[in-house]
């Protein structure tokens, strides 16, 4: 078969938002002829156990591991964390927290540690994969960010060897939801987007997840960026289905950081409290993964705080069932300047469930995606929008979302496969 070296921070039994996707890509790849090869760090940053995705490595997929040197540690003794504490993505944090210490160390990893605090093993890997590669050819690379180090690390083998290579972008770079709370100086700023722009114009071919930031990545230099979205395994999907709640029960998978506070939202869910004993007798708000500390304090402020179940990070398994048992699903759209692309991962995993799905937040690619048997709240709530939150509890039977397939992970894997063709200049393509 064809090879392709996929170089990803994130792979089993590491969990977390980030190692789905190509998780699942080179699951599916050797269908379409080609066998993934994995580069990924020995010993990264836990963002959580999932022991259980390791069964989905296919015993066709090589993984290459190498230890990788963060500052994480260095970190958690400077500020006080215990060794053990979980590192949150996206500045999430369960506790209220501050003070000189995390200011300063924010300071430090903006602008000495760029373009992210993985820096540190671009030119390790480049040196092992320059050998490597000699010996056990590919015919491409990929390198998938974030971290977006990792596409320093194809930009190094492109120089090197000369190698085909596509630049994947599962979230922007200078354009991601907290780049403007790093703590940036301006020659740190500089730093960002000239290797930013150098990666979009050197690539082959640069790779997006939504159509919004395909625009916003050309916009920076890039030329004729691919979409392929992220979507959902069936194999994942429970079987057989888990009976939806008694409870009335809006749940949202993932994290929920501070960007994603829906307060209109809230008052919605709080005025239904009050004035619809059916729906206050049966309503239960649930959390499936970590909680910002500022979106609690909005919906305890909302008076909902009675509502609420956290249930904590879980794996992708239970994940599943909590999305197959909720009455209605919960997608908050991040509110940031790169909000019109921004298509979560578990959309379409809540899209394979069957549950109705309440998105709420600034409207863009999402509502391509939704379709009509869902509702998308963007802007300020009105008195119909109240009416149709409710009509969600009440549904019955599954929601048949036309079009699903298109997200189906075995057919993206062979979109994926033909991009890699086209690449090489394939005949067969």
């Amino acid at each position: 078969m064809k090879r392709v070296l996929i170089i990803s921070y994130y792979w089993p039994p590491n969990g977390g938002a980030g190692v789905y996707r190509w998780l699942k890509m080179s699951k599916y790849l050797p269908e379409y002829g080609w066998q993934p090869v994995i580069y990924t760090p020995e010993n990264p940053e836990m963002v959580a156990d999932d022991p259980a995705l390791l069964n989905e490595v296919s015993p066709q997929v090589e993984v290459l591991k190498r230890p990788i040197t963060e500052p994480f540690t260095l970190y958690k003794r400077f500020t006080g964390r215990r060794k053990d504490e979980r590192v949150q993505t996206a500045f999430l944090s369960e506790k209220r927290s501050g003070g000189w210490k995390e200011d300063l160390a924010l300071w430090v990893r903006s602008n000495f540690f760029i373009p992210d605090a993985r820096v540190w093993w671009v030119r390790p890997s480049v040196r092992f994969l320059t050998d490597h590669l000699g010996k056990h050819p590919v015919d491409v690379v990929v390198t998938t960010g974030p971290p977006h180090s990792m596409h320093m690390i194809g930009l190094g083998l492109k120089r090197t060897l000369g190698v085909k290579w596509i630049a994947d972008f599962r979230d922007p770079w200078t354009d991601i939801d907290f780049y403007q709370q790093l703590k940036l100086s301006a020659r740190a700023d500089r730093r960002h987007r000239k290797q930013e722009r150098t990666v979009l114009t050197e690539a082959d071919r640069v790779v997006t997840v939504s159509w919004t930031w395909a625009k916003d990545l050309e916009a920076l230099g890039a030329k004729d960026v691919e979409v392929i979205t992220n979507g959902f395994d069936r194999t994942d999907v429970p079987d057989p289905a888990i009976p939806k709640d008694e409870a009335w029960s809006l749940v949202q998978v993932g994290s929920m950081s501070a960007t994603r506070d829906l307060p209109e939202l809230w008052n919605i869910l709080a005025e239904l409290c009050r004035t619809d004993p059916e729906f206050a007798a049966r309503f239960v708000l649930r959390f499936v993964g970590p909680v910002d500390h500022s979106v609690m304090e909005s919906i305890t402020k909302a008076g909902l705080g009675d509502r609420v179940e956290r249930i904590g990070r879980v794996s992708h398994a239970e994940a599943m069932q909590h999305m197959q048992r909720a009455r209605v699903l919960l997608l908050p759209i991040n509110n940031t300047p790169n909000a019109a692309g921004i298509l979560p991962g578990k959309l379409y995993e809540y899209l394979s469930v069957g549950r109705p799905i309440l998105a709420a937040g600034p409207s863009g690619d999402v509502a391509r995606v939704l379709g009509a048997h869902h509702l998308l709240i963007s802007g300020i709530p009105t008195r119909e929008d109240r009416d149709r939150v409710r009509e969600l509890f009440t549904r019955n039977g599954p929601v048949d979302v036309a079009g699903i397939d298109t997200y189906d992970r075995q057919r993206l894997a062979g979109s994926m496969a033909t991009l890699l063709d086209t690449i090489i200049g394939d005949p067969a393509t």
